[in-house]
């Protein structure tokens, strides 16, 4: 028996379950980190962020609210297998006198333009990359300028990491506050080539064809052969589109579905 279509809002809790999970993480890294921040030299904090983000781009971690229920090194729903750079970004006045700060790691990377293959996490070295001049003032970044002004998670893209990955990603944010100011943000890159594939098979299950597009309406995920990734859809869901828009609770996604003709 064909299993019956999957419906379009079920496609899009699935998305949002998806990025829901990543920010769980980001959530108990951010309580660790904070917590940690006023009592540590800096070469502590960053010998903390490591032993939290290391495991998630190798495929483990352990949010808290998993910690005590699942099994050491698992994650909700194999969200740290999507991520391909995370860490903490300090402000440049998070303490009197210190620059602005990056422990921030790369996850193993396969034919990477400027490292090639590497088989582990390796920290970002700004002295080493070409395009870090925009990062003079990151504060104006949309990846960091959002959360430390609302207070709030934040999904940044999906863009190209000219600085990284040389890749499509999306930016996930969440500010870390301490005694009411933020000294920072902790974030993750998602691969969008991950989560294609972690949810092709969802847009799959629909009964048209259907992408995935951001707020501005680019193109993530389609499996529509006229959208590919990249693509801008103007005003996805209106009616001369030809497309159903369908928004993912939570975050600024939506599901477009290929409307039958009438």
């Amino acid at each position: 028996m064909t299993p019956a279509p999957l419906a379009p809002q079920a496609c899009a809790a699935a998305v949002s379950a998806a990025v829901a999970d990543v920010f769980t993480v980001l959530e108990d890294w951010r309580d660790r980190v904070a917590a940690a921040v006023p009592l540590t030299t800096t070469t502590e904090l960053d010998a903390l962020v490591e032993t939290l983000v290391v495991p998630a781009l190798l495929g483990e971690a352990e949010p808290a609210a998993h910690r005590d229920a699942a099994p050491h090194g698992t994650a909700p729903h194999g969200a740290p297998a999507l991520l391909v750079g995370a860490g903490f970004i300090a402000t440049a006045d998070y303490r009197p006198g210190r620059p602005a700060h990056f422990a921030w790691w790369l996850g193993p990377l396969a034919s990477n333009p400027l490292l090639g293959t590497t088989l582990s996490p390796t920290r970002l070295d700004l002295a080493a990359r070409v395009h870090t001049e925009y990062l003079r003032d990151f504060r104006g970044l949309e990846w960091y300028r959002v959360p430390e002004a609302t207070g709030r998670a934040h999904v940044t893209g999906p863009y190209v990491d000219h600085l990284c990955t040389f890749d499509f990603i999306v930016t996930l944010t969440l500010p870390v506050q301490v005694d009411g100011g933020t000294v920072g943000v902790i974030g993750a890159d998602v691969s969008v080539t991950r989560l294609e594939q972690a949810l092709l098979p969802v847009l799959l299950g629909l009964s048209a064809p259907a992408a995935l597009v951001n707020a501005v309406g680019r193109v993530m995920i389609s499996t529509e052969a006229t959208l590919a990734a990249g693509d801008i859809v103007p005003n996805p869901g209106h009616p001369l589109t030809g497309y159903d828009r369908v928004p993912c609770p939570g975050i600024p996604f939506d599901v477009i579905v290929r409307r039958p003709p009438e």
